[in-house]
């Protein structure tokens, strides 16, 4: 099973947050950072990070995203 990440991003003005799970954090930032990725976070501009934590299995980081 692979690895996972749960993540926070937001907008500059903290009005809108966004949590994502994802199995390549690295991927994932640079498609948040250049508006790629989901209709919903380009919409937005949630480009600010805010917190992350890695999970052994992405089951857990589903799990833990819906808590």
């Amino acid at each position: 099973m692979n690895s996972g990440y749960t993540y926070i991003v937001s907008n500059k003005n903290r009005t809108v947050f966004y949590v994502g799970v994802t199995n390549d954090i690295y991927r994932r930032t640079h498609e948040h950072k250049s508006g790629e990725g989901s209709i919903f976070t380009k919409r937005y501009k949630l480009t600010d990070w805010f917190i992350m934590s890695f999970f052994d299995l992405i089951t857990d980081a589903m799990t833990e995203k819906k808590h």
